[in-house]
């Protein structure tokens, strides 16, 4: 029996035809959505708000009577976009304070040698580290920060402040500062390498029992190494009990906080985390404690903030220590620095944290909270001439603890 066969017919000419044109039609297309019916124009060229934006910046950039700069209204579009969020630790940084921001962070800048913390007018200066271009151009502890280089600092973040100050070595920078309800004044300081340890510590006595006082500026990467040898260093010397002295530091790396935390608590949670679009996450103790039977008293005042309050929260929380000096910052969420394609980048908020009761001492949200109530009360006087008085109740309370 025989078959009929079909010729196929060959698509190849028309394709070629039709290939370019389609190509051509594509593209003009994709510059002039518009013309596209709508459900057409819905599924292929992508969300409405982006082309909206899209629009208006060049509607802007092309018909303003005066020239635009696209750049820096791109940049002041997305500052804005943060700040409409009304939340104090998200930030916008554009691509050369970013930069700098970076450059900052890896140790590459310098500064002027002091430690600070965001208000509403600025920074206001907690401690002036000895030998610094600071101390030279005579700002003291209690100072605020208004401007730098003539740029107010009023609304801006912590980091993005200082990422003002820092700079290269050996740079000038004029810093207008404003002491108590004086007018401000411009100091021109030339930035240098200041040498800062993270942790000091010293031996302290009360009723003839030695204590161990160590003091952590700040949450940085190691720094629970350096806090470990502290204390295992003065408890070799015969210390029997420990101040850890978070006063005046406002925070830094999540996982530093778990593992200084980890030194006084064996086992069991430290802190949690969750986030909208961040799954919930619990970070144990990672071990090899100190003997649960040494005693211990963490030192904090309302700058103690962020990692701070999470090793003070689990130490309170799991009847390990007591806490003294007065209430903290109340911050109870973290942030992350996601970095955009003009060079710039965006740190903003993205969860809240939790202490092991399931407290967030930021209030459930971004604006500042309630922090951590103290065990003990205690804060210096300023009308006394002793030398620290919070220090005192702090060694007081853990010799007490003690016997």
């Amino acid at each position: 029996m025989s078959r009929v066969r079909r010729r196929r017919r060959s698509y190849t000419p028309l394709l070629a035809v039709l290939l370019p044109v389609v190509l051509i039609a594509g593209i003009w297309l994709g510059g002039h959505p518009g013309n596209l019916p709508g459900f057409v124009r819905d599924a292929f060229v992508g969300d409405s708000e982006g082309r909206l934006y899209d629009e208006a910046l060049d509607t802007i950039a092309d018909n303003y009577y005066r020239e635009v700069d696209k750049d820096k209204l791109v940049d002041e579009s997305l500052d804005a976009g943060v700040k409409s969020l009304d939340d104090r630790f998200s930030a916008y940084f554009d691509p050369k304070a970013y930069k700098e921001f970076e450059e900052a962070t890896d140790g590459a800048f310098e500064g002027v040698g002091m430690n600070v913390a965001e208000v509403e007018r600025g920074l206001r200066v907690l401690t002036v580290f000895e030998n610094s271009p600071a101390e030279r151009g005579g700002i003291r502890a209690g100072d605020v920060i208004t401007a730098v280089d003539g740029r107010s600092l009023q609304g801006k973040t912590s980091e993005q402040a200082t990422t003002l100050i820092k700079g290269p070595a050996g740079t000038e920078v004029t810093l207008q500062v404003a002491t108590g309800k004086q007018e401000p004044r411009d100091i021109r300081l030339k930035r240098a390498r200041v040498d800062v340890p993270v942790v000091k510590a010293e031996m302290e006595e009360s009723g003839g029992r030695k204590i161990a006082h160590v003091r952590l500026a700040g949450f940085t990467s190691g720094a629970h190494g350096e806090v470990r040898k502290a204390v295992d260093d003065l408890l070799g010397k015969g210390a029997q009990g420990v101040v850890l002295d978070l006063r005046n530091n406002g925070g830094g790396l999540l996982n530093e906080a778990v593992l200084i935390s980890s030194i006084f608590i064996d086992d069991g949670t430290i802190v949690s985390t969750d986030g909208r679009t961040r799954p919930k996450r619990v970070f144990e103790a990672a071990g090899d404690a100190i003997d649960h039977k040494i005693p211990v008293v963490v030192l904090v005042n309302r700058e103690s903030a962020s990692a701070s309050e999470i090793v003070t929260g689990a130490l309170q929380d799991r009847d390990r220590a007591e806490v003294v000096g007065t209430r903290t910052f109340g911050k109870g969420v973290f942030q992350e620095v996601r970095q955009l394609s003009n060079g710039g980048a965006l740190d903003i908020t993205v969860g809240e944290y939790f202490t092991p009761s399931g407290r967030n001492l930021g209030g459930g949200g971004v604006k500042q909270g309630a922090g951590i109530e103290p065990d003990v009360k205690a804060e210096d006087d300023v009308k006394t001439k002793k030398r620290d008085e919070a220090l005192d109740v702090a060694v007081e309370t853990v010799a007490h603890e003690g016997t």
